[in-house]
């Protein structure tokens, strides 16, 4: 159990929440979402000690152990991968090099040997003998091979060491588990093993994440932080967000009589209730939901951006584009080779791929940044296009002017003044001196709405976008995934969110090192069918 009494954090005159009152129970897990800013992160910090709040307490159950996931991907380089995963259960591991130390001695005393009977009946009762096989099986289910569990972790790259630090947070069955952004630079089958895992875990789980799926499948409530508070409410992400606009909704029709709002939210959570008995946290979830208070759903704080892309200054015509033999090498390694498809009227597709570096070099051909490649490919004479790149910096660097002088270059209207432009900035929460803020200063969420600014400007018949959400809060995100899916035209995208490429796709074109996979369908049942992942297999080998 964890009981946060009267927390508050606040830096300067800035109060990030205050008066804080949670209990967080075993055999939960709970979501912490929240505007960028708004504090989740440090939270966790302040539940695992290592940041100390302005006021208020923290009690944790005595005897429950705290797993935290660590954030500094070089603290264990001088150590092998599956000693750093041991590492993770503490008083075990202390035992171990105690052991170790003890037989490791030249002048072994009567005194020792004592010691050496405790400990290895401390060792057996903490289940010790398992402790390097329950490790192996971690690393292996997270996608680190048996061939690298006794590397230094200083020889892995910066996603195998990720995992590691995860196995590490995961092992021995802490009582409570902290995760921040536990599915960054995870694959989407480590993600599915991780939300198994997660979905059945008997313990305290709190958790910060910006993957929506993730959330969804993993979380029985969510920890709001907003209007300087934090409130437990039961469900996932998807109840809460639906909910908060249910009542924001409620809240803005006033002539709307109490009886049928009270019918509206009841038909509301019973068709969710039904939702989650499908789910593998179904029974405590669907009891939870049943059980309800129609006064616990709040309208939210949040603001949403306005990312709407329905301003296409013309029609798409028939011809959109077509790619005959494309090929493409980087220092003699084949990134991909004969790529031929064409893309038709209502085609929304996710370009997958092992690795970034093919569809973003993919990308850089059709947008023409690009031009050492083989085979051709061709726009029709109606499309125009707006790309989001993965990497912006070249929008931003050595520019010193304005928000409104900068988002002026990218405007193909003659007659438009500062005013309309000044509109494109407002549907990104730039309002009023924001807008005069200089481009020098922009955090990486702020460049990246900027961006979308750029691309509504442009009224473009074809979007283009390179891992989106990256940069972006929930709420931006969830913007986006609703102005794709509502995008009249065509459109091509990559993204590590699955949640967005389920519910935008119904195409899907995999680019490996021997051509494409190319479907007409949709992104869970292009991962979930047996013969498109042998498939798989033979174009990567």
């Amino acid at each position: 159990m964890i009981n946060v009494s009267n927390l508050s954090l606040r830096f300067g005159k800035r109060v990030l929440f205050e008066d804080v009152n949670l209990r967080f129970a075993p055999g939960n897990c709970y979501g912490i979402i929240g505007a960028n800013g708004a504090g989740k992160s440090t939270f966790l910090k302040i539940i695992s000690g290592d940041e100390a709040p302005t006021s208020g307490s923290v009690e944790i159950t005595p005897g429950d152990r705290m797993s935290v996931l660590k954030q500094d991907h070089y603290a264990f380089d001088d150590f092998s991968v599956l000693e750093t995963v041991m590492m993770g259960n503490k008083p075990l591991y202390d035992i171990m090099k105690e052991k170790d130390a003890i037989y490791a001695k030249e002048d072994f005393t009567d005194a020792d040997g004592e010691r050496a009977g405790e400990l290895e009946s401390l060792f057996a009762e903490m289940d010790g003998w398992n402790a390097e096989s329950d490790a192996a099986a971690l690393l292996s289910n997270l996608g680190i091979k048996e061939e690298q569990h006794y590397k230094l972790v200083s020889e892995l790259d910066g996603s195998e060491k990720v995992r590691v630090l995860l196995a590490q947070a995961l092992f021995g069955n802490p009582d409570i588990l902290i995760l921040d952004e536990p599915t960054n630079d995870l694959d989407i089958h480590t993600i599915a093993w991780l939300e198994n895992f997660l979905a059945d875990y008997e313990a305290i789980v709190l958790v910060v994440s910006h993957d929506r799926h993730f959330l969804d499948h993993v979380c029985t409530h969510v920890v709001d932080i907003d209007f300087g508070k934090m409130t437990i409410y039961t469900g996932n992400y998807s109840f809460w967000y639906q909910s908060s606009q249910l009542a924001l909704k409620q809240k803005a029709d006033q002539n709307k009589k109490t009886e049928e709002k009270i019918k509206e939210l009841q038909e509301f959570i019973r068709r969710f209730s039904a939702n989650a008995a499908k789910s593998k946290q179904a029974t405590s979830r669907k009891k939870a939901l049943d059980k309800l208070n129609l006064e616990e759903i709040k309208p939210s704080n949040r603001k949403y951006p306005a990312i709407l892309f329905n301003t296409m200054d013309r029609e798409p015509g028939d011809q959109i584009f077509s790619a005959e033999g494309l090929s493409k090498s980087i220092n003699g390694e084949v990134l991909f080779k004969d790529v031929n498809f064409m893309i038709n009227k209502g085609d929304k597709i996710a370009l997958l791929s092992d690795s970034n570096i093919r569809t973003t070099a993919f990308y850089d051909i059709i947008t023409g940044r690009d031009k050492d490649f083989e085979g051709k490919y061709k726009w029709g004479i109606t499309i125009t296009v707006a790309d989001l790149p993965i990497d912006n910096s070249l929008f931003f660097e050595g520019r010193d002017e304005n928000l409104v002088e900068w988002l002026r270059e990218y405007n193909n209207k003659p007659d438009a003044d500062e005013q309309f432009i000044r509109g494109f900035l407002g549907k990104m929460l730039f309002s009023g001196e924001e807008v005069l803020k200089k481009c020098s200063v922009l955090s990486g969420g702020e460049k990246m709405r900027c961006m979308f600014s750029r691309m509504m400007l442009q009224g473009a018949n074809f979007l283009i976008f390179d891992e989106p959400t990256n940069h972006l809060d929930l709420e931006s995100i969830t913007a986006l995934n609703n102005g794709m899916k509502d995008f009249k035209a065509p459109l091509i995208f990559t993204s590590r969110d699955q949640e967005l490429t389920e519910t935008v796709a119904n195409r899907i074109i995999e680019i490996t090192p021997k051509g494409i996979i190319d479907k007409l369908t949709s992104y869970n049942d292009y991962i979930n069918d047996e013969n498109i992942q042998k498939q798989r297999e033979e174009m990567y080998s």
